[in-house]
């Protein structure tokens, strides 16, 4: 495989975590090339932290793990899809959920937003 350019965000790339059985997509979170090798070491999606500035394997004090089944780049090698099954209980978000994608957008929010 060719490498993956972490270049353009100071050394990062986002990652997104896709359910490999259904398709939901359950997560964003960025890595560095160490956390993209301890992925690939351990079949467990871990991250970079940019707040605390060091890698975390997803659900290592949850046991809400993420095992990696297939992980593809863009076409710039900039960006990744992993899809992962969920260990453990299934919730991925840090605030309880399955995905950290539950917070809709109303269209008359968006348009609040451009007609300020």
């Amino acid at each position: 495989m060719n490498e993956l350019n972490f270049n353009k965000l100071q050394g990062l790339i986002p990652a997104v975590i896709q359910d490999a059985d259904n398709g939901e997509i359950l997560m964003v979170g960025f890595m560095n090339p160490q956390a993209f090798e301890r992925t690939q070491q351990l079949q467990r999606v871990t991250f970079f932290s940019r707040t605390r500035q060091t890698l975390w394997t997803k659900g290592e004090t949850s046991g809400n793990q993420l095992e990696v089944v297939s992980m593809a780049t863009d076409c710039d090698r900039d960006s990744l899809l992993i899809k992962a099954r969920v260990l453990g209980a299934g919730v991925v978000c840090h605030e309880g959920t399955r995905s950290c994608f539950n917070k809709p957008i109303t269209a008359a929010a968006m348009k609040e937003e451009q007609n300020p």
